[in-house]
């Protein structure tokens, strides 16, 4: 199991973004009594980001309670020229999303709560789907499961015992398959 190291948000010019807000309601004896739930995520726009889920009777205490949470939750992952080094898909309960890579000028191409989550960590041009179910709680956290397992070609080529050298020498090779084709 790889042990993640905890970030501190002091010092961290941290944005939020509230993802989704739920009105539940508690059935008592005279009554409902209703509160609200909100599901929010932080980053620092460099690749750090966090999410939170806060509950309380009126919205503002809710949302401040998530970022609070989401502060305490913070993970880093590597973002190559604003965007992700390679593909990758996150899994959480029901749901997946698929992560692709795009050409710098793309933009953010997701929808809901994978976009909220791109938002705010720092990624500017990305292709992601999400699939499976619709919950934007378990969107989020598959979105952010995906994020933390990427991984930094540096970081594989010193785990490979690899120079610059080497790792530029492995080009692929064309198959005489290909090669008759054109």
């Amino acid at each position: 199991m790889v042990k993640i190291e905890k970030i501190n948000p002091e010092g961290l010019n941290l944005k939020d973004k509230v993802v989704f807000i739920n009105r539940v309601a508690k059935v008592v004896k005279g009554g409902r009594r209703f509160s609200f739930s909100a599901l929010v995520v932080v980053g620092n726009e460099g690749g750090i980001i966090g999410i939170g889920k806060g509950k309380a009777a009126e919205v503002p205490e809710a949302i401040r309670k998530a970022v609070e949470q989401a502060k305490k939750r913070l993970k880093k992952f590597p973002i190559i020229e604003g965007t992700v080094p390679h593909k990758i898909i996150g899994r959480y309960g029901s749901n997946s999303v698929v992560i692709n890579p795009a050409r710098k000028g793309t933009g953010i191409i997701a929808g809901g709560a994978v976009r909220a989550v791109f938002e705010v960590s720092g990624v500017q041009d990305i292709v992601a789907k999400s699939l499976g179910g619709h919950n934007p709680f378990n969107t989020v956290k598959a979105t952010i499961e995906g994020l933390t397992k990427l991984k930094d070609p540096e970081t594989v080529k010193r785990q490979r015992g690899k120079s610059d050298e080497e790792a530029q020498s492995e080009e692929p090779v064309e198959s005489e398959a290909s090669v008759n084709k054109g």
